[in-house]
């Protein structure tokens, strides 16, 4: 048994929504009531694809009252709290644990590559300082650093560091952590759900759940509960959606623009993002198309 396993299944990583500018706090509630009514396990607001590098202090914290609120313990919160500086971090967890989140989520800190020991030191000094779960981000593609299994292994030692959303696209990696440790370890790659809970991962942080999350519960709990064939019908299905909507652009960009196409969203970016060209959703309406959205006016 994994040492925080009622975070397993289905996490949503939400957008967050912006209208002329400015953070649509009503669409956000209606995001995390659809969540609710989907079954989803917890929603992740302001991570990767929450746009959280282009949100104002002020704006993070608000918006992370906000979907606390909203989920009014009907759903978990895994809170975005990362930073690459190690007192922001620091700042941010306890913001989470105070406004009653369930768990913070950490990401790797960014851009000043720390060694191995800094960035054990700087998860150490979180889990040290704030009573609260937290969710080791490690996304090497965005951060330069991977964490290295040798450190996520040492970091397991904390009893409040009991997650890891795993987002290197390594199976060596994830299976060299779930080997050695009781972490719960959530997929960070949708199409990489299922091959990862084939390994012992126990569900995932989702960005297509934005849009599919009954979809993607199922997976998980088909593969629960043996139903391997279900399981694979389902991760081929969304396979292609993952590869045909994901890679369009960079995340947030075509699931905003896929929930823009679902009357879900403005679909307004903030720069640096911008939006896909019109051959480019072109090809998303079509994914959708095939995937079984109605888009008909």
């Amino acid at each position: 048994m994994s040492r925080f396993e009622e975070f397993a299944g289905l996490s949503t990583a939400i957008i967050t929504p912006f209208k002329n500018g400015e953070v649509d706090y009503n669409r956000l509630q209606e995001h995390i009531e659809f969540q609710i009514a989907a079954g989803t396990t917890a929603v992740v607001p302001v991570g990767t694809t929450g746009e959280s590098p282009t949100l104002s202090f002020e704006e993070h914290e608000r918006v992370l009252r906000a979907v606390v609120e909203a989920a009014n313990g009907k759903i978990k919160v895994i809170a975005g709290a990362g930073a690459n500086s190690t007192a922001e971090a620091l700042h941010l967890t306890k913001f989470v644990k105070k406004v009653g989140a369930d768990a913070a989520l950490v990401v790797t800190p960014y851009y000043n590559k720390p060694t191995q020991e800094g960035i054990y030191q700087h998860y150490k000094h979180l889990a040290m300082s704030v009573d609260i779960p937290i969710c080791v981000y490690n996304i090497p593609g965005r951060c330069v650093r991977n964490i290295e299994p040798d450190t996520i292994i040492r970091l397991a030692e904390f009893p409040n560091i009991g997650l890891v959303k795993e987002a290197t696209g390594s199976m060596d990696q994830a299976s060299a952590i779930i080997a050695k440790t009781d972490l719960t370890v959530l997929s960070g790659d949708d199409s990489l759900t299922l091959p990862l809970m084939s390994l012992g991962a126990r569900g995932v942080i989702s960005v297509v759940g934005n849009i599919v999350p009954q979809d993607m519960i199922a997976l998980c709990k088909t593969f629960d509960s043996g139903n391997l064939t279900k399981a694979k019908e389902l991760h081929y299905k969304m396979f292609v959606l993952c590869r045909d909507m994901l890679s369009l652009s960079t995340n947030p960009i075509p699931i905003k623009a896929a929930m823009k196409m679902l009357c879900r969203d403005t679909g307004e970016l903030r720069l640096p993002m911008t939006p896909l060209t019109e051959s480019e959703e072109a090809k998303l309406r079509q994914t959708l198309t095939d995937y079984g959205f109605d888009l008909t006016d």
